[in-house]
């Protein structure tokens, strides 16, 4: 199948085509930007040789698109009378805001991230996402088409948001129903898809618990290196809570309820976020997700995500050995306990800690721990108070203030060098 011509510097009245953005199963996707205004916004062409069927799909997707309004599901824009005769055929088209960061499989695909993600990145996709997710399903709509490609990053106010799109093979629930219809992309989908079993919006729990594994670690969860038709037979025995099955040197196949290493994750992380792994990725559609909350009717595995948000979780950068230790914290948790954890894993005594802010200011022992949290510190690290970045200088104890701070600007340097690598390269405790 042949695309359609790409004409670039394409004028449709005040509206300039600078390129494609990409092609779906549906058509074609543009940047237009208005010369008078400079706004951008994504035009999405339907296929001239779309069956019936598909028709009704692409009419689908643009009449859900029009109803739905959320920060992590992407806006459908009025299309400019000026374009309107660019459609190939009696089809609408569909405009969209534009993101303009790209996808998470272009994120996935630099060379940094072969072990996953930094673990501010899976925490900001854990709550955009399962957002996203959760308006859907409210909204009684199953995405059925979850994958990185369709996770789109926008730049809003020097926060990177991600925004779910292509909900062409989205399909409205009536309540309690059931569908059958084989849609999706192979190597994310719901085992349930490829018998032909009824379903329901547990399908996405699959997809969305696949692609945070491949955030986390940088490969698919299951077989990654086989076609799902391969590894379905062989993963279809897994325990309930096995979220990795690779093969070994004699191609037998190892399951495991971990999350293997390497990955940038602090320890405090890596049992929740299993938890709800195992959650997401039960092979039973029934028991995947965990059942609702019997008082919120929130489903577990979305309760789950929610106290792994809430965490108040501090990582500790020890200036002598470059190691990032994590400490989850309660809310009121005092900065003196914090220092005995410190004391309790790396040996320091509390008198020889000098527990400081990225700026170099020291933590006032009066507030809680969780302190700069509270006070706002560190944004630009990470997305909504996630977690929380501290800097730490341990040395013998230094009787003098001065002497701290002029011992610390001289760290200043190698400080910064070290920052963007804390959840890369350094061994995380």
């Amino acid at each position: 199948m042949e695309k359609p011509p790409f004409r670039q510097n394409q004028v449709c009245g005040s509206w300039l085509m600078k390129e494609r953005l990409g092609t779906g199963g549906f058509g074609h996707v543009y940047l237009y930007q208005n010369q008078e205004t400079s706004e951008k916004i994504a035009v999405k062409l339907c296929r001239l040789e779309l069956n019936a069927k598909n028709k009704d799909r692409w009419s689908r997707e643009i009449q859900i698109m029009k109803k739905l309004k959320h920060l992590n599901v992407v806006t459908a824009k009025d299309v400019p009378e000026e374009m309107m005769h660019i459609a190939l055929n009696d089809l609408p088209l569909l405009a969209m805001e534009y993101c303009s960061k790209g996808d998470l499989r272009k994120l996935l695909g630099k060379p940094e991230n072969c072990c996953g993600l930094k673990e501010s990145e899976v925490l900001a996709l854990l709550n955009d996402v399962g957002s996203g997710i959760q308006y859907l399903h409210e909204n009684k709509i199953i995405h059925r088409d979850l994958k990185p490609e369709n996770i789109v990053l926008q730049d809003i106010n020097g926060k990177l948001v991600h925004k779910i799109i292509d909900l062409g093979y989205a399909k409205d629930l009536d309540q309690g129903s059931l569908c059958t219809s084989f849609v999706g992309t192979l190597q994310y989908l719901a085992p349930e898809l490829f018998e032909g079993k009824s379903y329901t919006v547990t399908v996405d729990y699959w997809s969305f618990g696949t692609m945070i594994f491949e955030c986390c670690c940088g490969f698919r969860p299951f077989l990654h290196n086989l076609q799902p038709v391969q590894w379905t037979s062989k993963v279809r025995n897994k325990g309930p809570k096995d979220i990795m099955a690779v093969e070994d040197m004699n191609g037998e196949v190892r399951f495991s309820t971990c999350l293997p290493y390497p990955n940038n994750l602090s320890r405090t992380l890596l049992e929740p976020l299993e938890g709800l792994l195992q959650l997401m990725l039960k092979w039973d559609p029934v028991q995947r997700g965990g059942g609702l909350n019997p008082e919120t009717k929130q489903p577990q595995c979305f309760a789950l995500l929610d106290q792994i948000l809430n965490m108040k979780v501090v990582h500790i950068l020890n200036m002598t050995t470059t190691q990032v230790h994590s400490f989850l914290l309660s809310p009121d948790e005092g900065l003196h306990s914090l220092q005995q954890k410190i004391e309790t894993e790396t040996n320091i005594e509390l008198l020889n800690q000098e527990l400081l802010q990225e700026t170099g200011v020291m933590l006032d022992p009066r507030k809680p721990a969780a302190q700069c949290v509270l006070d706002g510190y560190d944004t630009a690290l990470l997305s909504n108070h996630y977690c929380l970045l501290y800097m730490i200088f341990m040395t013998v104890r230094i009787p003098y203030k001065c002497c701290v701070m002029r011992s610390w600007n001289q760290h200043c340097h190698r400080l910064h060098c070290l920052k963007d690598a804390i959840f890369q390269n350094t061994p995380v405790l």
